[in-house]
């Protein structure tokens, strides 16, 4: 897809959103002018952002064409930002990527003091009124979840082409699941990991806070055997 192309694949999912969804297919099958493919890329673009929660709650689920038209228009963006500045961070490498956002490792790269963080960053093409406006919200209620469980939300602006990040505690270790086999834990011993697991939980509902991709993927245990709950979908 070329950079023309994408950016009438780009309008025509923006203009989309501003409809009610029963109005889009016809304002596609007009606007598209015959030209199926176009139609069949932004339908499934609308259909991905409907599925999404916020960017970090699902993966975006599209086919292989509507995720090549994101990576052309990001290799100019987002795959770029390796070795760039946001804030005082400098992008180390990717280490995550969704429909909707990048997670980064970083540094903390000034005179103050060095240490690695995770960066999440929505992408180029994404930052839709709804999208940033979920954005905002998970990055405000994250700042209000402190619990040893659960990783830490450090610092959060805006790029300086206009793209909101938050900056959360970068932890090191393994899934749950391989921890436990790797370490060979007993039933006693997974229960007590569990409970801790269960206690940040317990801790986000107080707080009126459902993770709503609660999977052993995103419970990282570190070398030190604490479990850390990652990327709540708000």
């Amino acid at each position: 897809m070329n950079p023309e192309n994408w950016q009438q694949l780009k309008r025509l999912f923006h203009a989309a959103l501003e409809l009610a969804s029963d109005r889009r297919a016809a304002f596609l099958a007009e606007a598209c002018e015959g030209d199926d493919e176009l139609y069949s890329r932004v339908e499934k673009l609308l259909t991905s952002h409907d599925n999404a929660g916020s960017f970090l709650a699902s993966p975006a689920i599209m086919d292989a064409g509507v995720i090549t038209a994101l990576d052309e228009v990001e290799s100019s963006g987002d795959n770029d930002r390796v070795g760039q500045r946001i804030g005082p961070y400098e992008i180390l490498r990717e280490i995550g990527h969704g429909g909707m956002g990048t997670v980064f490792l970083a540094v903390r790269a000034d005179e103050q003091y060095r240490k690695q963080v995770a960066i999440k960053l929505v992408n180029r093409g994404m930052d839709t009124d709804t999208i940033l406006r979920r954005f905002m919200m998970e990055r405000q209620i994250l700042a209000n979840l402190e619990h040893p469980n659960i990783a830490r939300l450090l610092d959060g602006g805006t790029t300086i082409d206009a793209l909101p990040y938050f900056v959360m505690e970068h932890v090191e270790g393994k899934t749950i699941i391989h921890y436990c086999d790797q370490e060979r834990l007993n039933t006693l011993e997974r229960l007590r990991l569990f409970r801790q697991v269960c206690s940040a939980v317990q801790f986000a509902h107080q707080n009126l806070i459902v993770h709503r991709d609660l999977k052993p993927s995103n419970i990282i245990v570190t070398a030190d055997g604490t479990p850390k709950l990652l990327d709540f979908g708000i």
